[in-house]
């Protein structure tokens, strides 16, 4: 799989620090798998509205810490099911981070951008070179870049997909 290299879409801001996986997807709905039903109730305890706002391959920008509190890989399925193309925080929970690249999910750190972006601003991440451009604004962002085991793990989709191909003797 080849993962695009430019992304478009707005940003929804929710600058506070410390968002935890109960609040992005909360523990009453661990019991769903389905990333299209986890989506239903994605961030609803922070916004009730999130479903109305988004469209796909829109942005969430959040403050520090984001991700922190228990280890649920449900966060990302709820935010990939609702069409959330990527995260940009200031920092992350080791552990979302992690949950993120082991999904094949596309989590940013950037907190300039995370400081000055306001919600609804259109966005456009270019990966290869490491920016976020805000048009609207005329600002541009530079991320802490992807590393080549990051983006090994998320042009194959995750840790599995990696894991299948390295056995079927496919490229690394």
């Amino acid at each position: 799989m080849t993962m695009p290299t430019i992304l478009q879409g707005c940003a929804h801001v929710y600058s506070r620090a410390h968002i935890n996986t109960d609040e992005i997807i909360p523990a009453r709905y661990l019991n769903v798998h389905e990333e299209a039903e986890l989506a239903k109730h994605a961030m609803e305890d922070i916004d009730p509205d999130f479903l109305n706002k988004i469209q796909t391959g829109d942005f969430i920008v959040a403050g520090e810490d984001f991700g922190c509190g228990s280890s649920r890989e449900h966060a990302i399925w709820a935010l990939r099911g609702a069409g959330i193309k990527a995260v940009i925080a200031s920092s992350y929970a080791r552990i979302f981070f992690r949950n993120a690249l082991n999904n094949g999910y596309l989590a940013i750190e950037c907190p300039e951008a995370v400081a000055r972006i306001k919600n609804g601003a259109r966005l456009t991440l270019d990966l290869e070179a490491g920016v976020i451009h805000a048009p609207d604004s005329g600002e541009t962002f530079t991320f802490v870049p992807l590393t080549d085991f990051a983006k090994t793990f998320l042009e194959a989709g995750g840790l599995l997909p990696y894991l299948v191909s390295r056995l079927k003797g496919g490229a690394a």
